[in-house]
């Protein structure tokens, strides 16, 4: 039989692009003023934005409360990301 795998429970809360609540965190692959990048259970997010800082961070329960001005947020498959750095590396050394 097929193994397949859910995704566990993630959710984003975004006050008036001021402040957000993100549920579902693995991982906070880079942080900084004008960009984060999480690992959650459904893939990438990347937030960009100004002025970007951390008011509450519980990595055992996978939660983060960030504010600053927030002007986008982007998902992206995990797999995907490992793809195109690959292809890049391999057009890099033809």
């Amino acid at each position: 039989m097929e193994d397949i795998q859910y995704a566990k429970s993630h959710k984003l809360t975004l006050d008036n692009r001021k402040k957000a609540t993100i549920y579902g965190i693995r991982e906070v692959a880079s942080f900084d003023a004008d960009c984060v990048i999480l690992e959650t259970d459904i893939g990438n997010l990347t937030i960009k934005g100004k002025d970007l800082h951390v008011i509450r961070l519980d990595v055992d329960k996978g939660e983060l409360e960030m504010a600053g001005t927030i002007d986008s947020m982007v998902y992206t498959e995990n797999h995907d990301m490992k793809k195109t750095a690959s292809g890049i590396l391999k057009r890099m050394f033809k």
